[in-house]
């Protein structure tokens, strides 16, 4: 008999309320679990002692969840969580008319539980992945309707469906497609379609026109960021583990000061929406209690390694080190490892592990997604056969051969026909997020008016992204081109 379980709890679309994650903790913490985790499809995942004596470890956690009417699993996934964009919803770039209440129609209309991978993206936000679930529904620049991509199980091959979804829709047509793409058949892109439709209609508009992605780049989403007149704040932990204790303690004040909803991400960390200027000591003094660092460098919070993986989580924290020692930069790319033949991850540079010698040992080998976008099913490889203490070095070059494509795209471009005149002149730029202060501008959420140098800034100005010190500035020169 195992000796502890993996109890796997859902919380669609990465949205937990405070009071319902409390109560889970609270159950969680009975049954003797001290510390929970964020699964890479935002779910919430904890190991929990199987232990035989009534009114603790599994059994009770067990008979609790059952009588709170919350489903979950038990060492198997049969259910995947439903992921969303919601996460990124108001705080990072995203679309004209998808809003909180539409997420929630959406979510609120899925009355069963589905064994495919859902997604469901804005689709100007790069924060969430839009393509690693099995229904993929990205939002149309047409209000209330969708974009669909389908991708079988254990296939790369993505198709769209011809129809733009509504969105009180998608959760018939999802239950739909469940029925036809778990039948056991092999069915081609036409027979899905026919199937789909011979169930009666549904409301839903011709593709017209192709689906435009935003270039990815991954947004800073760790610490205090400001955002109109409120502030959120994103919590990234090194070893992907949350104490329980502190946790409630999260709950806590969002119950006290009125903060509707905990986001999990695919980022496997915590973003906490809507928090009042008043209450911003509240959660400084909450972070300093536990010891909880938000000043994680961007190259760290680029990374996904499988769930629960502690050889995944290792390997990514020597390879951060070495980053480190190096200075490399990896602003636009993200980082996967995968140890598992049929996990999935999410990256532009996937590091796969791979036996060989009947697996007395092993070896990995390094990918990169077509145009290094991760949001590609597509991986060419780029070295294989590493032992992993050369895998960062093998990055390195890897990162070099991007930022050259990047700059030849950019210097391969067709000469404009009008003259250029190019001046420079110098800016501050934050350390931590790279946001850039600029004179000419000033800072209109702070009230720094245009033209306040930013020796004249005050000792107290932080940045208006991330919230770190002035001193956290340091000076670089930009180049501004102007057609004559």
């Amino acid at each position: 008999m195992r000796d502890y379980s993996l109890v796997k709890i859902n919380l669609t679309g990465g949205i937990a309320s405070p009071g319902m994650l409390e109560g889970i903790l609270l159950m969680a913490q009975k049954a003797g679990v001290k510390e929970v985790s964020i699964g890479a499809r935002q779910q919430l995942l904890m190991w929990v002692k199987a232990d035989t004596q009534r009114g603790s470890g599994l059994p009770s956690l067990r008979e609790s969840l059952e009588a709170m009417q919350i489903d979950f699993e038990i060492d198997t996934h049969q259910y995947p969580n439903i992921i969303s964009s919601y996460c990124a919803q108001e705080v990072f770039q995203t679309g004209q008319w998808l809003s909180e209440g539409i997420y929630r129609d959406v979510l609120d209309g899925f009355d069963f539980q589905p064994q495919l991978k859902i997604n469901i993206s804005d689709y100007q936000q790069s924060f969430t992945p839009f393509f690693t679930g099995n229904l993929n529904f990205i939002a149309s620049s047409i209000p209330n309707f969708w974009y669909l991509y389908i991708r079988q199980k254990q296939s790369n091959t993505i198709f769209r469906f011809p129809l733009l979804i509504y969105t009180l829709e998608i959760s018939k047509v999802s239950k739909r497609l469940e029925g036809i793409l778990l039948s056991g058949t092999d069915l081609s892109e036409e027979e899905i379609y026919e199937k789909m439709i011979a169930q009666g209609e549904i409301i839903s508009q011709l593709v017209q026109e192709d689906l435009v992605l935003p270039q990815f780049m991954l947004p800073y989403y760790e610490g205090f960021n400001r955002y109109g007149n409120k502030t959120w704040l994103g919590i990234y932990r090194r070893h992907e583990t949350f104490e329980v204790a502190f946790l409630l303690d999260v709950c806590k004040i969002c119950l006290d000061t009125k903060v509707g909803q905990i986001c999990t991400t695919p980022w496997k960390s915590l973003i906490i929406k809507g928090i009042e200027n008043q209450d911003r000591a509240s959660w400084d003094k909450l972070l300093g209690k536990y010891g909880i660092n938000v000043r994680h460098a961007a190259n760290e919070l680029n990374w996904q390694v499988e769930d629960h993986c502690r050889e995944g989580l290792a390997l990514k924290n020597t390879i951060i080190r070495e980053f480190d020692q190096e200075d490399i930069r990896t602003f636009g790319l993200c980082f996967a490892i995968q140890t598992r033949s049929k996990s999935e991850v999410f990256g532009s540079v996937v590091i796969k592990k791979r036996k060989i010698l009947a697996g007395l040992t092993q070896v990995y080998d390094v990918y990169h997604t077509v145009d290094f976008n991760p949001n590609s099913r597509q991986l060419v490889l780029f070295e294989k056969g590493l032992h992993k203490t050369h895998i960062a070095e093998i990055l390195q070059r890897l990162t070099k051969r991007y930022y050259h494509r990047s700059t030849a795209s950019i210097t391969e471009k067709p000469a404009q026909p009008q003259a250029n005149s190019t001046s420079t002149h110098q800016v501050h730029q934050c350390k931590v997020c790279m946001t850039i202060y600029d004179e000419k501008l000033g800072d209109s959420q702070q009230g720094i008016k245009a033209g306040t140098k930013f020796e004249e800034l005050p000792d107290n100005y932080c940045c208006p992204v991330c919230d770190s010190e002035k001193e956290n500035f340091e000076v670089k020169t930009v180049e501004t081109t102007y057609q004559l």
